[in-house]
């Protein structure tokens, strides 16, 4: 499992407002969603909320690997990969609502395990 390193986290701190998570189903096709709600949780996993995925949660549900891509005001550009697990009833799920505005739906917990980190193309974790 890779970690994120401080580059990536000073470009975290400074992100916007939106990401985009893409998955594949199982026939290899690619869906994208915009992201709002996102935390670290420390420096081999990042947390999603779902708030109602459907196409992406098939696809997590399914097995699919994930990608996060954020940018900051500079317009530089992150793309985060690794496994998803989707949680609903634990301790990850949680510590999610503690947090989460009330004003989301957070119906579930995304936890991308991160495998590598890269800015444009060159992998830098």
């Amino acid at each position: 499992m890779a970690k994120l390193n401080q580059r990536v986290r000073n470009a975290w701190e400074n992100k916007e407002a939106k990401l985009v998570l893409a998955t594949v189903d199982r026939s290899g096709n690619p869906n994208i969603v915009w992201v709002a709600c996102v935390k670290i949780i420390d420096d081999e996993r990042i947390l999603i909320v779902n708030n109602y995925f459907k196409k992406t949660l098939e696809n997590i549900l399914s097995g699919s690997m994930g990608a996060l891509l954020f940018i900051t005001p500079e317009r530089e550009a992150y793309q985060i990969k690794g496994t998803l697990s989707y949680h609903t009833n634990d301790d990850i799920y949680d510590d999610m609502k503690g947090w989460l505005d009330p004003e989301y739906a957070g119906v579930g917990a995304v936890v991308l395990s991160i495998t590598g980190v890269y800015h444009g193309a060159d992998k830098i974790v």
